[in-house]
């Protein structure tokens, strides 16, 4: 994913290229333009207690789910000690760990910026957790998702070299307009990527590990397929935001997905690219290699908003 032909500059902010589609986020006036919140917030007792629940509810379901990775970062990160964790004491412990820390922003943040807190090893977390109301389902990513979900992972040290190199790759896409087909390489490994252990399947992509449908769904469902990864496929690969997803893609291991990725010359691979995505979230194509051809029941059903059993 890194460039060996045009140097970057990756301790710079880049400027997004005029012509590149990006989504229109307004930052707030109090922001400079790293996004950055001044501090981390500080939460209410009942926001703290939303925490702790959400997080217990996900330890009674991940074990036997989630990587290995993940268990022993939440251990290594003690995220169970009470409430929302400090990001000066969680960057502290993950720094010693693998140089990363963790930084508070106020929402969803522009995609050249989140790239330059990648490259430099800064994981940009949402500074606000979800309500009671949205306890189950929230669309934007919270304190939850973007801590419990990523930062564990970020204590594997191959994983969080990828993240860099993710990062890095951001200044590429950019240059080739092809920030949609970088986007589905993220959806398809750091939110919802399996890894093979051993004989099983097990879940390190954080939109599984933060939510309790997705996670036995991503796991034992019948409806998704289930392919092994390949780079080439998946950034031609359309993905659904609302939904669980029809289909996961599944690596070997984290070495394997860092030599598919920072390996791949990404300049050629752009320049093939059309404009739109080539295949939809529910295919099998004939080049893919198949673990589980999925029913899709539960997406011809209708899916969440048709209440369908996620089976």
């Amino acid at each position: 994913m890194t460039d060996n032909i045009v140097p970057f500059d990756y301790e710079r902010l880049p400027e997004m290229p005029d012509g590149v589609y990006t989504a229109p986020l307004r930052r707030p006036a109090h922001l400079a333009q790293d996004w950055l919140e001044p501090a981390q917030r500080r939460y209410t007792g009942d926001e703290n207690a939303i925490w702790d629940e959400l997080y217990h509810r996900q330890m009674e379901v991940l074990p036997g789910r989630a990587c290995t990775a993940f268990l022993e970062g939440t251990e290594r990160l003690d995220l169970g000690r009470g409430g929302v964790p400090d990001f000066e004491r969680l960057s502290a412990e993950l720094g010693a760990l693998t140089g990363w820390s963790v930084v508070p922003v106020p929402m969803l943040i522009p995609d050249h910026v989140f790239f330059w807190h990648l490259a430099n090893r800064r994981f940009p977390a949402g500074n606000f957790i979800r309500t009671r109301d949205t306890f189950d389902y929230i669309q934007e990513p919270d304190v939850f998702h973007d801590v419990f979900g990523h930062v564990p992972m970020l204590t594997d040290p191959v994983y969080a070299d990828y993240m860099q190199a993710y990062g890095r790759a951001g200044w590429k896409a950019m240059r080739h307009n092809r920030l949609k087909a970088l986007g589905a390489l993220y959806w398809y490994t750091v939110e919802f990527g399996l890894v093979k252990e051993g004989d099983a399947l097990r879940a390190y992509g954080a939109g599984i590990l933060s939510g309790p449908r997705e996670a036995v769904f991503a796991i034992e469902g019948q409806s998704p397929n289930r392919v092994m990864l390949n780079v080439d496929r998946v950034v031609r690969t359309d993905y659904v935001i609302d939904d669980l997803q029809p289909t996961y893609f599944v690596i070997e291991s984290f070495d394997d997905l860092f030599r598919q990725t920072v390996g791949r010359d990404f300049d050629r691979l752009y320049q093939a690219l059309g404009p739109g995505f080539t295949y939809a979230n529910t295919a099998v194509i004939d080049v893919d290699d198949v673990l589980h051809h999925g029913t899709l029941e539960y997406h011809l059903r209708g899916g969440r908003g048709s209440g369908a059993k996620p089976v």
